[in-house]
């Protein structure tokens, strides 16, 4: 082990060999292509989520019940496993039975689609909720109007539905940042997973653990920056609480 003076050696941190900044930033950019991809999969899925438990059949509504309560109850360790090994396997099964053979599987991809799975579950009900918080005077009135549902949807429902769901959406969106770390466990080279081999090839685990946390905190601080400025230009004109 490295002795107490050694600790801090920064220039392990050099971007160039034989530091390992580059290793941690190149890591980082893997963690922050997952969150994207993931969050963004899991908000189609939460608004088609969202929608098929309010308005779907009731075979609809059961299915996606089962869903999201199944994801919300398994530990998201224990889903992205099962999503990683068992998904791929499934795709190359079924792959084999077309006669294509097996598929090799980026582990950009399959992270994304675990990621954006476990966020469906969540936005689904951050959206329904939303939905149901706007008032029913309003979209009786616009039908009133003579309003289509598609004029319903964009021009009542979802500028009134926005700033009920930007809490909850901005939380999981940070969830996700987070839950890329999760993906080391099945070898995928993000921020977390790098760190380790950083700080297991150095021994310098207190210098590269706290360097991922910088980065993490840095792009919860951006984040929070961004989603402000989204709150405040969807609340505006609604009354602040007192």
């Amino acid at each position: 082990m490295a002795d107490a003076g050694s600790l801090i050696n920064w220039s392990l941190l050099a971007l160039e060999p034989p530091g390992w900044g580059g290793v941690l930033l190149l890591g980082f950019v893997n963690s922050i292509q997952i969150a994207v991809g993931g969050y963004a999969l899991g908000l189609g899925l939460g608004t088609g989520g969202a929608f098929g438990k309010l308005y779907g059949g009731a075979v609809t509504k059961d299915l996606l019940e089962v869903y999201t309560t199944v994801v919300r109850a398994v530990p998201e360790l224990v889903l992205i496993l099962i999503l990683y090994y068992a998904g791929t396997d499934v795709l190359n099964q079924l792959s084999a039975a077309l006669g294509f053979g097996s598929v090799d599987i980026s582990g950009l991809a399959a992270g994304i689609f675990v990621i954006g799975v476990v966020q469906g579950a969540y936005s689904t009900e951050v959206l329904r909720g939303a939905i149901k918080a706007v008032p029913a005077g309003q979209i009786e009135a616009a039908r009133a109007y003579g309003m289509s549902p598609l004029q319903i949807l964009r021009r009542i429902t979802l500028p009134a539905m926005l700033p009920h769901a930007i809490p909850g959406l901005s939380n999981l969106w940070l969830i996700a940042t987070k839950d890329t770390a999760l993906l080391a466990v099945v070898g995928f080279s993000e921020l977390t997973l790098v760190t380790r081999q950083a700080a297991g090839a150095t021994k310098h685990y207190l210098l590269f653990f706290l360097a991922a946390g910088v980065l993490y905190l840095a792009l919860t601080l951006a984040s929070n920056v961004v989603i402000g400025i989204i709150e405040r230009h969807y609340r505006r004109g609604m009354a602040e609480p007192a």
